[in-house]
Order: C-alpha cells, then sequence, then structure tokens
C-alpha cells in the first residue's frame, strides 16, 4: 500500500517557545483551598445556642368553698277553699208508719209512806251564814281611829312615834303599789266615791262585791306580806279599835279601814 511520506515540518535549530500561564489561574488553586479552609473553619468555630425555654411562672390556686346553694322558694301558703254548705236532707217521701200501741203492765201498787212526826226539826243545807260584805265606813264610824303617826288606839310600843308604827309601814307599803288602788276602786266605786273607807278587816276578812274570796286578794296578800315581815314584838303588840290607811294625801281620797276592839297585827295572818 502506498503511503504518501508524511511531510514533517522543517526542523529548526532552536526550540520550540513554551506557552506561559497567566497568574489568574495560578492563584485560583490556593484561594480555593484557602476559602474552603476559611469556611470549615467558620463553621467548626460557630457557637449555636439552643433556643431558650421560657420560665413557667408557679400559678397559686386557692381552695375556696363553694357558696351554698340558694334556699328553696317557700310553697304557697294554701288556701282552703269554703267548705260547700250540706245539701238539704231529702224530705221523707212517706211518714213512718206509727208503732203499734203494746200493752203496758200495770203498776204495782205500793202502800203509802207515813209521813214523818211533826216534831222532828227540819236542819238547813249550811249552818255557815254568809260572809258580810264590805261597806264604807263615813267619818263618824271613823271618830278614834289611829292613822298613821298618830297615838290612840295603840299599846305601848305600837302609838305614833314609836318603834313599831304599823300603820305607817301598811300605808307607805300600799301607796307603792299603783294596782292596789285601782282594785279597790274597782270593787267599791261607790264608797270612794262618796269619800267613805273601805272596811277589809273587822276579826275576818269581809268579802267584795263581785268577788269570789273574802277581801280583795291582792290587797289582802299584800298586807299579810308586810306584817309577816314585821319585828315580832310588833306584830304581837295589842291593838285596840280601827286602823285607818291612806293611799293618797288628796282630800276625798282612797282610804281602808280595819280592826276590832282588841286585835294584833298577827292576828290578820291566822284569819279564816
Amino acid at each position: 500500500m502506498n503511503r504518501r511520506p508524511q511531510q514533517s515540518a522543517p526542523h529548526s535549530g532552536a526550540p520550540a517557545p513554551r506557552r506561559r500561564r497567566s497568574p489568574g489561574r495560578l492563584l485560583a488553586g490556593p484561594l480555593s483551598v484557602i476559602g474552603h479552609a476559611l469556611v470549615l473553619l467558620a463553621l467548626l468555630s460557630a457557637h449555636v445556642e439552643p433556643p431558650k425555654v421560657p420560665e413557667s411562672v408557679p400559678m397559686t390556686v386557692a381552695l375556696v368553698a363553694p357558696p351554698p346553694p340558694p334556699l328553696p322558694p317557700a310553697p304557697p301558703a294554701k288556701v282552703e277553699a269554703p267548705a260547700a254548705p250540706a245539701p238539704p236532707a231529702p224530705a221523707k217521701a212517706s211518714v213512718a208508719k206509727a208503732a203499734p200501741v203494746k200493752n203496758r203492765p200495770r203498776p204495782k201498787l205500793r202502800p203509802p209512806r207515813t209521813p214523818p212526826p211533826p216534831d222532828v226539826e227540819t236542819l238547813a243545807a249550811s249552818d255557815t251564814p254568809a260572809p258580810p260584805l264590805a261597806d264604807g265606813l263615813g267619818e263618824a264610824e271613823l271618830v278614834g281611829a289611829t292613822t298613821a303617826g298618830g297615838g290612840g288606839g295603840y299599846g305601848s310600843g305600837a302609838g305614833g312615834g314609836g318603834a313599831c308604827d304599823m300603820v305607817r309601814l301598811l300605808q307607805d307599803a300600799l301607796r307603792k303599789n299603783p294596782r292596789v288602788r285601782a282594785a279597790v276602786v274597782q270593787a267599791h266605786p261607790g264608797a270612794v266615791a262618796s269619800g267613805k273607807a273601805v272596811m277589809l278587816w273587822n276579826g275576818d276578812w269581809v268579802k267584795s262585791p263581785g268577788q269570789e274570796g273574802k277581801g280583795l286578794a291582792g290587797l289582802r296578800e299584800a298586807i299579810i306580806l308586810e306584817v309577816a315581815f314585821a319585828p315580832k314584838a310588833c306584830r304581837t303588840d295589842p291593838v285596840r279599835g280601827l286602823v285607818l290607811i291612806s293611799l293618797n294625801d288628796s282630800p276625798g281620797g282612797v282610804r281602808l279601814a280595819l280592826g276590832s276592839d282588841r286585835w294584833r297585827w298577827s292576828d290578820l295572818l291566822f284569819a279564816r
């Protein structure tokens, strides 16, 4: 096979010149290495802080008792309806037949009783006479009556100015009790209006009009209480005649009288 002889370039005696590299290509490699190193160094030296978790604030819880439930409303008051009037009883259709009359047996004849002899005394139902009613005493009947601070009608030690002025003691005690005066006025309006003294005790308690027992209960108890707590010498000292107690000093005031011929204040404690 025929080959054409290759023409060779004429050789010269001088070597062919080499190509020069540019400075940019020379610096590209080191700069790349330096850049990667810097990036790697930056990544390694970077301090990554973890995300901060917000601190939770503790919550204060207080236990409080719940309020009591409201009371149920009161039920409405029941209003009772008026009772219906009872229906009138129906008229009887027919009149009841009259019961047949039975023949009653004849009563046995009894002999007549013999009347009592005429000499038998008839006894009353009660021998106790009715107690007298309290009456007013006029000025003529009150002559010589002992008053508070007076000396007449008393034995030794019981007169006016003595150590045992029982009239003064009773009078002061009864004046402090307004109910006593009201009771006397209510039971004896006529005697009080005419200025007379009401007789309370004449050896026994005198019954007042409209009262079941003897004397006025409240007035009698007040007098007995004062006498019971009086000194023994005053209770046992003899007294003569009436004693007059005035419930006020005004003219025509309420006055009370008690007493008999000879008596003691202790007799009021044992009166019937």
